[in-house]
């Protein structure tokens, strides 16, 4: 078990900014936590080397993948970003979200 795993409580989160924190991290996968992201606070076309799974908590948004397919998540929502797909989100309603990565992102942008 990885120390990251073992600091889940709120105060001894492993990483946290302004939209996401980190929940747990082991080697192979992390779970984070995306909370109350607001309308136009949408991001542009960008790929990540890391894939995604996620589960939508509240809200509703758009993830837009490779240019031409559009997704529609509102609560409930199961989503996947395949590993460097070029993708991006657009928030329509606050949205939270809880996405497991493959390797741990947060390891990955260091």
């Amino acid at each position: 078990m990885s120390t990251a795993t073992e600091e889940i409580a709120e105060e001894k989160s492993p990483e946290t900014d302004e939209r996401k924190e980190i929940m747990a991290s082991g080697e192979d996968v992390g779970l984070r936590i995306w909370r109350e992201e607001e309308p136009g606070a949408d991001k542009e076309m960008h790929s990540n080397l890391y894939e995604i799974v996620g589960y939508v908590l509240k809200g509703e948004a758009e993830l837009h993948l490779d240019d031409d397919q559009v997704v529609e998540l509102t609560k409930g929502d199961s989503y996947l970003v395949p590993k460097e797909a070029e993708h991006m989100y657009k928030i329509i309603e606050t949205f939270s979200a809880v996405e497991a990565t493959s390797p741990p992102a947060h390891l990955l942008q260091k």
